[in-house]
């Protein structure tokens, strides 16, 4: 056993004994350590680096390990209330402050407290990332000629050959970009189809990441509402209209956070009304690997059905995988393209290459298919699960849609509840939600909670946080 948990306790352990060594002493041997406190020579290893990393233990190989000899004292520390006239200075002359508000990221990043059920989560549990199937692709990756070489900017052909079969239609490898993950790809779109200052069309409620990108770059989120059909094309075009916006950002599968997909009726009308506009649209395919078991045939990418090279797609294949896997693509045709390469180059050079190469071994092994399958039908038993406790302990919670494929659903909240002492009275009560408010790029219609299925353990831990979400919910409706 030697997971972070573990690690974390033994290397406390060791921290507490360390006053028995004088400076420059030496430690037990990694052996006497294993046997002592009964964990595996890994667990150790890990502790000891963790110990080194804090400047507290010398490693020298051959040696042994060494308490650090005593430190410096600390240096004095500086004023650094000068920097709140330098970062404000601009923004009296930029058109959109470019204010950084990270509270919608960081609310699906940030580790729950122990004991805290993780309904927040934007990410698999470890339990369904396919971990071994990681471990053995990096194993083989590494192992590869030239696997820690300089790889090709716009990253390695195999790996864009196969993301432009996923996306299908009439892109090739040479249209593709390997970046490092959804994120970084949205970041690298956005900066090259609006400048600062202009207007930016996004589905109202989206993404928190992709508002966050926007107003950090300058620009001005302007809300289109989305229904169970996605984004409303009448209210789209009138949005162009009267903005004179050149990108809108999309989400048309398994939309977070409503999980709404874009009907087949209004997919033609999105390019149409873009295409007349002269504007982009930023195709998020964020989570088509998460498709449920019970999705049926999933509707292309928007820019299978792009001739005219208004669509700029995005996937990833981070969430199907884990949060540390950031490969992602970025797909574009025509001049474009060149515009989001430089961008792409200059702000990250390349993804690491022993990555890329991972990637390659993992989506090629057989390992790929049955982890997708896996994750499919564990995903539908979590949606299942979840669904059936809200409507039996909150009935009073609104949901209207059922996604068939995501990991989260989006409750209403009921007329009067206030959304952020519920997400506070939650985490009282034992269980971090995402609040609605992030989602929204303007002011809300309702109140609302993120609530994810896949952060969690399994379907008890379901049942239980949703047990506890009524707890909360008594406190503040009483």
């Amino acid at each position: 056993m030697h997971d972070s948990s573990s690690v974390g306790d033994l290397a406390k352990r060791l921290r507490n004994e360390l006053d028995r060594y004088s400076p420059g002493g030496k430690l037990p041997s990694s052996r006497a350590i294993v046997e002592r406190f009964r964990v595996s020579p890994v667990t150790v290893s890990r502790a000891l680096a963790q110990l080194s990393a804090e400047g507290l233990v010398v490693t020298r190989p051959g040696a042994g390990v060494f308490r650090a000899e005593a430190s410096v004292a600390a240096a004095p520390v500086g004023d650094t209330s000068w920097q709140e006239v330098a970062l404000s200075a601009d923004a009296t002359t930029e058109l959109v402050p470019r204010s950084v508000d990270a509270s919608g990221v960081l609310a699906t990043l940030a580790a729950p407290p122990s004991g805290v059920i993780e309904f927040n989560g934007g990410y698999l549990d470890p339990a369904l990332q396919p971990e071994r199937a990681m471990a053995a692709a990096l194993a083989r990756a590494g192992r590869r000629p030239g696997a820690w070489g300089r790889p090709p900017v716009d990253g390695l052909p195999e790996l864009r050959e196969w993301f432009a079969r996923g996306i299908g239609g009439a892109i090739t490898a040479a249209e593709v970009l390997i970046t490092a993950g959804g994120q970084s790809a949205l970041t690298t779109a956005l900066r090259a189809l609006a400048p600062p200052g202009a207007p930016v069309l996004v589905e109202s409620p989206t993404y928190p990441g992709m508002l966050a990108i926007a107003r950090a770059a300058g620009l001005r989120p302007v809300p289109v509402p989305v229904d169970t059909d996605g984004v409303r094309p009448r209210l789209l075009a009138e949005a162009f209209r009267a903005t004179g916006a050149r990108a809108f950002v999309c989400q048309p599968l398994f939309q977070n956070p409503t999980g709404a997909v874009l009907s087949a009726e209004r997919r033609p009308e999105v390019l149409r009304i873009a295409r007349e506009a002269g504007a982009f649209v930023i195709e998020d395919d964020f989570v088509r690997r998460l498709v449920h078991e019970d999705a049926g045939p999933l509707p292309r990418p928007l820019s299978s059905d792009d001739h005219d090279g208004v669509v700029v797609h995005v996937c990833s294949l981070t969430k199907a995988t884990s949060p540390s896997f950031r490969v992602s693509a970025l797909a574009a045709r025509g001049p474009v393209l060149e515009r989001l390469r430089a961008i792409q180059v200059v702000d990250h050079f390349f993804v690491p290459r022993p990555l890329q190469e991972a990637a390659l071994e993992l989506v090629g092994s057989p390992a790929w298919p049955r982890h997708l399958r896996a994750v499919a039908g564990e995903l539908k038993e979590r949606r299942d699960a979840m669904s059936a406790a809200l409507r039996l302990r909150l009935p009073e919670f609104t949901v209207p849609h059922i996604p068939a494929g995501g990991y989260h659903l989006w409750p209403r909240l009921p007329d009067g509840a206030d959304e952020s002492a519920f997400v506070s009275a939650a985490l009282r009560a034992g269980v971090a939600v995402a609040p609605g408010r992030p989602y929204f790029a303007a002011e809300p219609p309702a109140g609302h909670v993120r609530l994810s299925f896949a952060a969690v353990a399994g379907v008890g831990e379901i049942t239980e946080g949703v047990r506890r979400l009524r707890v909360a919910c008594d406190e503040v409706l009483g």
